[in-house]
């Protein structure tokens, strides 16, 4: 999994407290909410462990020092009162925050694979600079290779990985990692919904449409091709000239892709709102698209022995797990 940050003095354990392939606590932070989930995999099926999940209150801004303090009081109580297991967490940061381009690998021939990984990073970081909204010498960069000699280029300010970090320290949490929601969303995909043979080669359309914003990932199977956060959600969709405004968006996304990957096509979409996103609503957009749809609802696709005990209810739960599961399931792959 591609990181920020990583502890790794700390492995994934088999059994950890009673509970067999116990996975670390997963949080998705986004602007409109937190989301918390713990899942357990213990090589025949993935259990649901313990979630939460908490709105941001109408009156707080994003980012601001309310918006922090709210955020370390949610996490903190959410740890505290629910069955969730160690203090251990992945967590991501907004796509708000988070920059994300993509760009043609550099062809440096050099003999020491040292030498050619640092050339790589220095061309890397000059063709994407002047692109950042913020100084490149106050961020943190990463790239992850594609296909036809493409690559995902994913940045974050220092600052704001600091600030992340200073919230689950507050909270009283040991953060293991800072990963990133496209692979997040690849990784429930895959674990979920991609495991059949056919699906190891299926390049799929992820769409995880959340209040204000949709995270849009194109991927083989767990390997990232393309992805985007658009600025429209569940609540800007309220009519058909915004839906077909949103429906743009995402064939743009498709058609860069093509762009991109000359011999590549994109077999189906798939959604991973689950029931927090109206299903005639998906039905219009995969019909727009001209697309073939599969709804992908996580947390359908995972056990959940005791509502009251994981503190989830599944009856009519709308709530975007995809990331935060995925989250949960990342750490060490």
């Amino acid at each position: 999994m591609l990181q920020f940050l990583k502890d790794r003095t700390c492995s994934a354990v088999p059994i950890l407290r009673g509970i067999a392939g116990l996975c670390p606590v997963g949080v998705d932070m986004s602007d409109d909410m937190v989301t918390i989930a713990q899942l357990a995999d213990n090589g025949k099926g993935i259990t649901l462990v313990a979630g939460a999940c908490k709105n941001r209150p109408a009156d707080i801004k994003p980012g601001s020092v309310d918006w922090q303090r709210w955020s370390i009081d949610t996490i903190r109580q959410a740890n505290s009162h629910g069955q969730f297991r160690g203090r251990d967490v992945i967590a991501a940061i907004p796509p708000s925050e988070l920059f994300i381009d993509h760009i043609r690998m550099p062809k440096l021939e050099t003999k020491s694979q040292t030498k050619q990984a640092r050339d790589t990073d220095d061309v890397i970081i000059s063709k994407i600079k002047q692109k950042l909204p913020f100084d490149s010498s106050n961020a943190m960069i990463r790239y992850i290779p594609a296909e036809e000699d493409n690559a995902l280029v994913i940045a974050a300010e220092r600052k704001i990985i600091d600030r992340h970090l200073a919230i689950y320290e507050r909270a009283g949490l040991t953060i293991k990692s800072i990963g990133v929601w496209p692979v997040a969303m690849a990784k429930s995909y895959a674990k979920f919904f991609g495991r059949r043979q056919a699906d190891i080669d299926a390049i799929v359309f992820l769409l995880d449409i959340e209040p204000n914003c949709t995270n849009v990932v194109i991927c083989r199977h767990e390997n990232l091709l393309l992805a985007r956060s658009i600025p429209l959600g569940a609540r800007q969709l309220d009519g058909d000239e915004m839906v077909s405004r949103f429906v743009l968006e995402l064939d743009a996304c498709k058609r860069h892709f093509a762009s991109m990957y000359r011999r590549a096509q994109i077999e189906r979409l798939v959604f991973l709102s689950g029931r927090a996103v109206e299903k005639d609503i998906c039905v219009t957009i995969a019909k727009q698209l001209e697309m073939p749809a599969q709804m992908g609802d996580c947390l359908a696709a995972v056990q959940v022995t005791e509502p009251s005990e994981s503190g989830v209810d599944r009856r009519d739960c709308q709530v975007h797990w995809a990331i935060a599961f995925g989250l949960s399931l990342s750490y060490g792959s």
